[in-house]
């Protein structure tokens, strides 16, 4: 797989708390150097970033960020924010109480509502993998295939680990007939990159894939 393929694939992400415009811009202008699938920004950004890249490059925004555990019309007020500020792509975190109580009707309910005020935009569910047994992961995939998000997602990765090929492998398998796995977070290497991509993810959540390109060519 060349390294233009895996680029194609990536968020490039900066969600640091202290990121102001310059790390945005900088991050801006390498995913538009590298035709990245998207930036991946804090909502207070959008529309400066938006402004910024234009039609040039897709912008992402993270919503419920990241304990997922504001109240769901917040969440939606969120991402009617981020659309309006020109948001391509949404980003939400579940509500992890919710699952451990057994809630699936109210998490999948949640995730109905942000992909109505998303519209036409992207949606991505994050269900931070690595709080969840296996058999929530099995069950999310099922939520978020009834509620016709477009995306599952692993991480956020702001907790206590990212992706795993194990986790992406059960993705592939238990989601439902259109919806697409973002893995995200700890992705260290361009052969994980890879492996990821080939055990079915579609877009990789990433800080390091671009820096890690521009460090292979420069052993070349």
């Amino acid at each position: 797989m060349k390294r233009e393929e895996i680029l194609s694939h990536v968020d490039h992400t900066q969600l640091a708390q202290t990121a102001g415009w310059e790390s945005i811009r900088i991050l801006c202008e390498e995913a538009m150097d590298c035709h990245t699938a998207s930036v991946c920004i804090s909502p207070s950004y959008v529309k400066q970033a938006k402004e910024y890249v234009g039609d040039r490059m897709a912008v992402c925004t993270v919503i419920g960020f990241p304990n997922g555990y504001s109240a769901t019309p917040v969440k939606v007020f969120e991402t009617e924010q981020a659309i309006r500020d020109g948001a391509d792509e949404i980003d939400m975190v579940i509500n992890l109480g919710w699952v451990k109580d057994g809630r699936f009707d109210l998490v999948e309910q949640e995730i109905r509502e942000v992909k109505a005020a998303c519209g036409e935009k992207i949606l991505k569910v994050i269900i931070e993998t690595c709080l969840l047994t296996r058999e929530e992961k099995i069950r999310m995939c099922q939520v978020v295939t009834d509620a016709k998000a477009d995306y599952i997602k692993t991480s956020t990765g702001f907790s206590a680990a990212g992706a795993t090929f194990e986790d992406v492998e059960l993705f592939a398998e238990h989601v439902g007939e259109g919806v697409k796995i973002k893995a995200a977070g700890g992705i260290a290497s361009l052969a994980d990159a890879k492996r990821f991509l080939e055990l079915g993810a579609e877009r990789l959540g990433s800080s390091r894939v671009i820096r890690l390109v521009k460090e292979a060519d420069g052993n070349n």
